[in-house]
């Protein structure tokens, strides 16, 4: 990894580590959550630099914090949240192949599992984030823009920090 994207990823990491602990305190929720930030910087490192999501790297983190989350709240959300994701992306991929790989199905699986319900706020803030450099591309080179791949891992990431410190909230604004 590039010497500039090591400190990012760190400076990155410490200021999410610090926002959990703000957040939640000094709890076991704080360390959960800091985990699936970890989980986020390395993920988007890896897209970032070698356009892929590490197998190594999210499957154990799904199946963690599937058991993590049911033994500190036993509740079917975890489960249906992992399922939703991942398949809405699954069903993305399969139809339109170039788009989306298995790794960020997999890793949307993982997100539902650490956040639930808000997992819904990720995935739209993650998609809308996205937005921004496809226009950029697509108004700058035309039509072959339209080939251009970038990695989505990191949208994603960006959307579950949304979702992580405001996604009750925002559902709460949605559902009224």
């Amino acid at each position: 990894m590039p010497t500039r994207l090591r400190f990012v990823a760190a400076l990155a990491l410490v200021a999410l580590v610090a926002a959990c602990l703000a957040v939640f305190g000094l709890s076991l929720e704080a360390c959960v959550n800091s985990l699936g930030c970890l989980v986020l910087v390395v993920v988007t490192c890896t897209d970032i630099e070698q356009r892929r999501v590490p197998n190594r790297v999210i499957v154990p983190a799904l199946g963690i914090a599937l058991v993590v989350q049911t033994a500190l709240d036993p509740r079917f959300e975890w489960i249906v949240a992992s399922l939703a994701a991942g398949g809405f992306y699954l069903l993305a991929a399969l139809v339109y192949p170039a788009g989306l790989g298995m790794g960020d199905v997999k890793f949307a699986a993982f997100l539902g599992a650490w956040l639930g319900a808000p997992v819904v706020v990720a995935l739209f803030a993650g998609s809308l984030l996205a937005l921004v450099p496809a226009v950029v591309i697509i108004a700058t080179q035309g039509k072959a823009g339209r080939k251009v791949g970038i990695p989505f891992a990191p949208f994603l990431a960006g959307g579950a920090v949304i979702a992580l410190f405001w996604g009750d909230a925002i559902l709460k604004g949605w559902l009224g």
